[in-house]
Order: structure tokens, then sequence, then C-alpha cells
């Protein structure tokens, strides 16, 4: 019998009251079981409050990419900032650090503040940290960002590797080229995160199912086409006799009520993302009865990473 535990994480808690508010209404409807705090984010002290009220399992979302540092040292004359005094964004991040203008001693510093300032809010650790926009993976960060969960005894993370990634023929080649990018930074990280005693799920999804290209039957489709394929790779047990065998798998969620500008973001207001109507069109498709009894069909259980 094929047990599947599955981990549906909801990104970006703490962006704003009404993407904090379209995930705790996914929890609650048995839809997310776990979520991943910005907290650097505009509503963080929200976010961690609404997790302690209705015990919603809560890690990091480490934010190097979106709005301002909470490291105070970091906030000026910092290579983690543009001319405007924010992080440089989702590309210009990765441009930055393509052209070796970033320290690397000031991205374990702001990691380090971001985990203690978790710690602030919450009153304990997050049992995982990620990588908001996948920063967490790419060179040289992800060497700093497996010595900071090494540091703090963090068990657990994400590895954006996903099955069936290449064969999505409805991904626009612009986007496909940057999840190409992230899969082979992936690919790259994985020994370095293992050297550490870093784990994570068995299997990850979340970027094939994204947005307008969220719908119960490709969330359907790309969780049963990712256990046919682990399964195939898996080795058998030595003994003949049937037991029980566990997959586990995270699916990356982002769904939430729209942000209303000025209200959200990092410091410098919501992002066309966390504006989109696909927030919304994410949280309806969650909370669709029909994935749900199909959870239910396929002894799929939703769990977070403390339940691995």
């Amino acid at each position: 019998m094929l047990q599947v535990k599955l981990i549906v994480t909801g990104d970006d808690f703490g962006y704003c009251p009404r993407r904090n508010q379209g995930i705790v209404d996914c929890f609650l409807a048995g839809a997310v079981s776990n979520v991943s705090l910005l907290v650097n984010g505009s509503a963080a002290a929200d976010a961690a409050e609404l997790a302690r009220r209705y015990n919603i399992p809560i890690g990091l979302h480490a934010n190097l990419s979106e709005g301002s540092p909470v490291c105070e040292v970091l906030k000026t004359n910092s290579s983690l900032l543009n001319q405007d005094g924010f992080f440089h964004g989702k590309m210009g991040f990765r441009t930055a650090l393509s052209k070796g203008l970033l320290n690397m001693s000031e991205v374990k510093q702001e990691l380090k503040a971001q985990v203690e300032l978790f710690h602030e809010l919450t009153g304990h650790l997050p049992p995982h940290m990620d990588g908001h926009q996948h920063v967490h993976v790419l060179p040289e960060v992800r060497h700093i960002f497996a010595e900071v969960l090494e540091e703090y005894g963090i068990k657990y993370t994400r590895v954006p590797i996903e099955p069936g990634l290449h064969k999505c023929d409805w991904i626009p080649p612009s986007l496909m080229e940057f999840y190409l990018g992230v899969e082979e930074d992936s690919y790259n990280t994985v020994d370095v995160f293992t050297s550490h005693g870093i784990r994570w799920p068995d299997i990850y999804i979340g970027l094939t199912t994204m947005g307008k290209n969220m719908s119960v039957s490709n969330i359907r489709s790309a969780i049963d086409s990712a256990i046919t394929d682990f399964m195939s790779k898996a080795p058998s047990p030595p003994d003949p006799t049937p037991q029980s065998r566990t997959v586990t798998i995270e699916l990356m969620v982002h769904p939430g009520y729209p942000s209303v500008p000025p209200v959200g973001g990092c410091g410098e207001g919501p992002d066309d993302f966390s504006q989109s109507w696909e927030r919304l069109h994410e949280l309806q498709t969650l909370i669709n009865p029909e994935l749900q009894s199909h959870y239910k069909t396929r002894n799929i259980q939703l769990c977070s990473f403390k339940d691995l």
C-alpha cells in the first residue's frame, strides 16, 4: 500500500493582510497544510499571530530579492541593495550575483537576521526554510544558506526540481527559461544541502501548476505522474512481502485575495504578482471539493514538515 504525505505550502505569508486572510481561509478549508513566512513582509506580525491563533505549521520564506532587509546594519550601504535602497529584485539579484557584486558575508548576516526575527515573531525556530523566488539554490548563496540551516538546526528545505516540467508546453518560453535555470541550480545544490544534513520531500511540484496554470486536473495529473515517475526509479524493497511505502511531496502554492495598493509588499508596496487575479484563482482551485476528494481516493494525507 502506497501512502502519500502531501505538504501544501502557502508561500508569501505576511505579504499583506489580504494574502494572509486567503492563506488562512485555505488552511481552515483543509486545502493548505503549511505556510512559509516572509519576515520582511508588511503584515508579518499579523501572519505570525494568525498562525498562533489557528495552529498553522509555519516556516521561513527567506527573502533576499524583494523589498528591504531586516538586518539593521544592511539597510544602508550594502551590496544587497540597489540604488533605491531596496533588494535588487528577482532577476536583478541574479545579475548582481553573476557579476560578483554581492558580498556573501552580508547574505549570511541577512539570512541569520531573518531566522532571528522569525523566532521573535513566532516564539520558535522555523522547522523548514526555503527561498523567496528560489534564491536559496543559486550559486554561492546555496553554500551560505546550508551553513545557516545547519547552524540553527533547521532540518528541512525545498529543492525545486519538478518532474514533468519539460513536458509542459503551456508555459511561455521566457518563463520556461527561468524555470529551467531554477532546475539547473537545484540539481547543483543537491550535494551541498546533503553534505550539511539538510532534507527535503521526495517530490516537488509548483512551477507547472502556478497561477492561471493551476486547475484541479493539473494538480491531480502532476501528483499522479510524479508518483509514478518516483516509484519507477525507487529501489525495490529486498523482501517480496507487501509493505507500506511512503512518498513525500511538497506542493508550492500562492493563494490569497489579491493585494490592493498601497497596502502590502516587503517595503516597496505590492508587486504585480500579488495584485494578480491569479492569487484568487489559486485559492478557489485549492478549496475545490473535487481536489479534496481526490486526495482521499488516492490515500493522500495532508501534513507539514514536522510530520515527516
